[in-house]
């Protein structure tokens, strides 16, 4: 892990301001989700991106009931189903 000699303070509602040069280079906007991790004693964040909840794939997403289902995991399920696919 490289360190960025960055340091900020928690305010009183926990939460911290990352640096605008951080947020450019890792292509942060404003509005963007972060997916939150703990690793021992580490806390890391990273760019949340939306995947398949059954596969983890990351192409082909449809949002169904709020969640992302990839067409790939939806043809299958229709096939276990015993449905036909037309295409």
């Amino acid at each position: 892990m490289k360190s960025t000699g960055i340091v900020r303070k928690v305010d009183e509602l926990g939460r911290i301001v990352l640096p605008i040069e951080l947020r450019r280079s890792l292509n942060i906007d404003v509005k963007d989700s972060l997916e939150i991790f703990v690793d021992e004693e580490k806390i890391v964040l990273k760019k949340y991106e939306p995947a398949d909840i059954f596969t983890g794939k990351m192409d082909n997403l449809i949002d169904y009931c709020g969640k992302k289902v990839s067409v790939s995991s939806i043809k299958e399920m229709a096939e276990i189903a015993g449905l036909k696919i037309m295409e």
